[in-house]
């Protein structure tokens, strides 16, 4: 009976395989295509039938939902694998950089994620709560290791990011965002002492010449 019961509540592998695929698709479809994608070329690119797609997602606000928290679960796990890198800052860039990819697939999503967030802000603090924690270990750790400016939280860092990638309906948006990135970044470093006096140190050098 307990075995019974066991099956009938676990997933099959196949469907969860199913379900994957379909999400991966998703993505896909949906970065190129936003909101009024079709659903046909989701189920077409996932390799399975329009009725097993409904199966999983019965209406397309599901889909996206599905879709926007699985980019977010992967991004916080892309946080726990960049916290053991060897340089913190290159793992925040690298961090960085993969939201971007976030932002480009969920830009399709957001009229049909609309309704949802004005329904309630589970889905809003779902996200934000994660993606904070997520960038707040890397944030730490670059802090931590004296390679960055401690003064900066992770919502403003956050915040910052989501502003750089404001014009995500423009073409070349991604490139443009991430040159950005790469300077923001590089503006957050803490530049060791040494440069910082050698840069104070010159101009006085040129002074001296000058008087002779």
């Amino acid at each position: 009976m307990d075995d019974h019961t066991d099956q009938t509540r676990k997933p099959r592998a196949d469907a969860v395989r199913n379900r994957e695929r379909v999400l991966e698709a998703a993505k896909v479809v949906f970065s190129a295509g936003g909101p009024e994608a079709s659903l046909e070329a989701v189920a077409k690119g996932a390799g399975v039938g329009i009725g097993t797609l409904y199966r999983h997602f019965p209406t397309r606000e599901d889909l996206f939902e599905a879709v926007y928290r699985r980019e977010v679960e992967q991004l916080s796990e892309l946080a726990e694998q960049l916290k053991n890198a060897k340089d913190p800052v290159d793992a925040l860039r690298r961090w960085l950089r993969s939201g971007v990819e976030f932002v480009a697939t969920k830009k399709g999503m957001v009229a049909a994620l609309a309704l949802a967030v004005q329904s309630g802000s589970e889905l809003h603090a779902f996200s934000f709560e994660r993606l904070t924690k997520a960038i707040a270990s890397l944030l730490d750790r670059a802090a931590a290791a004296g390679a960055m400016r401690a003064d900066i939280s992770p919502e403003d860092l956050l915040r910052a990011f989501f502003g750089m990638c404001y014009m995500h309906d423009q073409p070349g948006w991604q490139s443009s965002v991430l040159r950005m990135l790469d300077v923001f970044v590089d503006g957050l470093r803490v530049r060791p002492a040494a440069k910082a006096k050698a840069r104070t140190v010159k101009p006085a050098k040129a002074a001296v010449k000058r008087t002779r």
